[in-house]
């Protein structure tokens, strides 16, 4: 009886334990985490284009020296309204290794519109080797794999600010106040004008987040459009067929009430 009590009690105590560091985690997690108002929230929303193809630009000139985007080609950008000499242009600036060829030998070429994007570093060695150890992830599915979604990498991407009073940050990091731990090894990204927008929208850190996610939401869910579009389709088939159905009900049993 004294040896269950005591089994009881160790284990209510780790239990205690596991929600209190679970609890501190998800608290830390969420720090400094608000919602932003995305084109693509809620049964009917969808990729703006336009803040799309802006992110584009921030991912190409800022994001791309560290970050690969391993899962996307560049004949997708035509989803988000680029045009097919552009993306021809944009492939055309990076080369590839191809091959064999006749001779046997590898060679490399001018990346094509099917390519995949040219990543960074031609390994993993190669990019911690240039990152003071830590690994840039690649960006493909980044929103979808980190909870909190959009947000979460919205707000790491603003969140570099100096760290509270008693707090000491050890030397190649920086204080983040969104990212778990809130030390983290990239240093701020995103700068007022780190880009100048064709289209003449003010370059600032927060517009430069907002558009870089919303092209990160795309690449991680190219098919959201088309996956909503379906849904509206769905509910409103299952709403004309319940109707149907209630009215053949009706009509099948009215001669029997």
């Amino acid at each position: 009886m004294r040896r269950n009590a005591l089994l009881a009690f160790a284990t209510a105590a780790l239990v205690a334990s596991g929600l209190a560091v679970t609890t501190a985690r998800a608290a830390e997690s969420e720090h400094s985490l608000e919602h932003q108002r995305w084109s693509f929230d809620g049964l009917f929303g969808t990729i703006d284009q336009a803040a799309a193809q802006r992110g584009f630009q921030v991912y190409k000139e800022v994001c791309a020296a560290c970050h690969s985007l391993s899962l996307v080609a560049y004949r997708n950008l035509g989803a988000i309204g680029i045009g097919e000499d552009q993306i021809k242009a944009i492939a055309a600036q990076y080369n590839v290794m191809d091959g064999p060829n006749d001779a046997g030998d590898m060679f490399e070429r001018p990346a094509k519109p099917s390519d995949k994007f040219v990543a960074p570093f031609a390994n993993a060695n190669a990019a911690r080797a240039a990152n003071n150890g830590a690994l840039p992830p690649d960006l493909s599915l980044i929103v979808k794999a980190r909870e909190g979604g959009p947000d979460y990498v919205y707000g790491v991407l603003t969140g570099f600010v100096p760290p509270p009073a008693g707090v000491t940050v050890p030397d190649g990091m920086y204080y983040n106040a969104a990212f778990p731990g809130h030390q983290i090894a990239m240093p701020p990204p995103l700068s007022d004008g780190s880009v100048t927008y064709a289209d003449g929208t003010e370059a600032s850190v927060h517009q430069e987040a907002h558009d870089v996610v919303t092209f990160l939401e795309w690449t991680a869910e190219p098919e959201l459009d088309a996956r909503k579009k379906m849904g509206v389709k769905v509910i409103l088939f299952l709403i004309v067929l319940t109707g149907l159905a209630y009215a053949v009900k009706r009509k099948v049993w009215k001669d029997i009430h």
